[in-house]
């Protein structure tokens, strides 16, 4: 060892004598960190689930100055606020033991680096910097008490509902896109919204007077005041004008499915408000108005054997989206059916929707069989969108839809349980993905588009068809994450764990199904109000659906 380091002290000093008589000095040398640890995980750049007093460990080749050794490491946190760091008794001349003075906070992200130029013996000094990144734990305490299963739904429930009454647009009461749209209002959010004001009465959140009086309002307003196409209304509505607001610059007209989510709250409302009294005989005739005037068969564009999703009197059929399965647009071609006054027949629905079995799928993911739609199912806004007001214990030609749905949630429960692309925090407890909020912006999220963003909306709206999963995910968000994720309108819309990132808005289409298929669950209020339509049984008669 003795003849070892004096060979590399001479070699650092000495000369090589060239044939023309000059010399050249020896290259500097080097210190090279040749492994690291922080806790127990080895040489990883970027780790998840870090203590909040871990230990980071370092080795080098050679010996490092002690003395020196935290002039050139730094911890710093997000924020680049530097934290305080020492040296830990277990430090060697070839090895440092470092930790943070002060606790770290959890579920935060860290920066640890060793800088290039760090000081050895003989002059050696450290060849590159180094970064490892890191967030930290969890905080695993409950963040509120401890409530009943019926008492915590009933609380999600209540929140959600206030989304749809608190917040709704005070001009029209119509449901505004997401919590920071001001005038824009979304059609197929209001319909959901609609359903979740039937939830708030059955609920006793409202009496049923003050929930008729805000319907009657939207009915109203939906009557006098929206621009309508052929019957049709657009995805976003100035709620104080009723004026069409462009989702695109082709998309300024028509948006038949989400009048399709609209008509599926508008028949729940007329459905609901039975009574004899004038002004509920009112609100059912000023419904069917809306209803009846859908001209649901002209959206097939000439006649074709599929309907359109768009239309636009600017742009015609510019947009150029058949509606076709499987997605979230069931609904469509179900009231499309049902219509009393501009039904399309069975063809369409064959042809168009089901193009003829074409959206069969069949095949098997994470252990179970998927009857429809792409792989691993896409994002689980398709088991709840159209199943909000319809009943899933249905079947037809093509599929079991209640078997459809339970596959659907099983797999993305099982897909996050095993977490193949290694995302912080996914779990039992922790699953789900959908379209949502998202920290570059908005994206749709499913097994084959996955960026480590979960959406409570998916999990918590699932609670029909997977309850055991989707009870230890509301447990998770809310007793566990709630101190990030839970606010004036019930759970934010989406968060990363992996990055960490936690949304801080709402959405309606994200708001209404939870709070809808949560009283689904519990009572079946929306499935059994909507299923008492005479024209959706007679609708599904039509299409070949068996109901159970």
């Amino acid at each position: 060892m003795w003849g070892m380091a004096c060979l590399i002290g001479c070699g650092s000093c000495s000369k090589t004598s060239q044939g023309n008589g000059s010399t050249q000095p020896q290259p500097q040398p080097v210190l090279h960190l040749s492994r690291f640890a922080v806790d127990n995980q080895v040489n990883a750049y970027h780790l998840f689930q870090v203590s909040r007093m871990p230990i980071i460990t370092l080795h080098f080749d050679h010996s490092v100055s002690l003395a020196d050794a935290l002039q050139y490491i730094q911890l710093f946190d997000d924020h680049q606020q530097t934290l305080a760091l020492q040296l830990l008794p277990a430090s060697t001349d070839t090895t440092l033991s470092i930790a943070p003075i002060d606790s770290l906070y959890p579920l935060h992200k860290y920066h640890f680096v060793v800088q290039q130029g760090l000081p050895g013996a003989n002059h050696a000094q450290l060849d590159n910097t180094y970064q490892i990144d890191w967030i930290t734990v969890i905080d695993s305490t409950d963040k509120f008490p401890r409530l009943s299963d019926s008492a915590l739904l009933t609380l999600i429930e209540q929140q959600t509902f206030r989304y749809f009454w608190d917040f709704a647009h005070p001009v029209s009461g119509m449901a505004r896109e997401r919590s920071t749209s001001g005038d824009v209002c979304a059609t197929g959010g209001t319909g959901f919204g609609i359903m979740a004001i039937l939830v708030g009465i059955e609920r006793h959140f409202i009496s049923r007077t003050d929930g008729f009086n805000r319907i009657a309002g939207i009915v109203n307003f939906l009557t006098n005041k929206c621009t309508r196409y052929h019957g049709a209304f657009a995805h976003w509505i100035n709620g104080a004008t009723g004026e069409t607001i462009p989702f695109s610059s082709l998309d300024d007209g028509a948006d038949l499915v989400e009048t399709a989510y609209l008509m599926m709250g508008l028949l729940c409302a007329r459905q609901y408000f039975s009574g004899a009294d004038s002004a509920e005989q009112w609100l059912r005739q000023q419904i069917d108005s809306l209803w009846y005037g859908v001209e649901w068969n002209w959206f097939q564009h000439d006649g074709q054997s599929v309907l359109y999703w768009h239309w636009s009197p600017d742009h015609g059929w510019a947009m150029h989206v058949p509606i076709q399965g499987w997605n979230e647009a069931l609904i469509t071609y179900v009231l499309a059916a049902a219509s009393p006054t501009h039904p399309i027949n069975k063809q369409v629905y064959d042809s168009g929707w089901e193009r003829d079995g074409a959206m069969r799928n069949g095949n098997e993911y994470e252990g179970v069989m998927l009857p429809l739609g792409p792989p691993y199912g896409g994002p689980l806004f398709f088991a709840h969108y159209t199943f909000l007001g319809l009943d899933p214990h249905v079947q037809d030609a093509y599929a079991d839809y209640w078997a459809q749905n339970v596959a659907h949630a099983t797999i993305h429960y099982r897909y996050c349980m095993q977490n193949p692309l290694h995302f912080n925090g996914y779990s039992a407890a922790c699953w789900g993905l959908t379209a949502s909020d998202d920290p570059s912006g908005y994206a749709v999220h499913s097994p084959t588009s996955d960026d480590g963003v979960i959406a409570p909306t998916a999990a918590v709206s699932s609670l029909p068809y997977v309850p055991d999963a989707s009870m230890q995910a509301i447990h998770f968000f809310y007793y566990t994450l709630g101190d990030h994720l839970w606010g004036d309108y019930g759970f934010f819309d989406a968060f990363s764990l992996s990055q960490p990132w936690f949304d801080n808005q709402y959405l309606a289409i994200d708001q209404g199904p939870q709070i809808i298929m949560i009283e689904n669950y519990r009572s079946g209020l929306l499935w059994r109000l909507f299923m008492s339509c005479g024209e959706v049984q007679q609708g599904l008669m039509k299409l070949g659906f068996i109901i159970h």
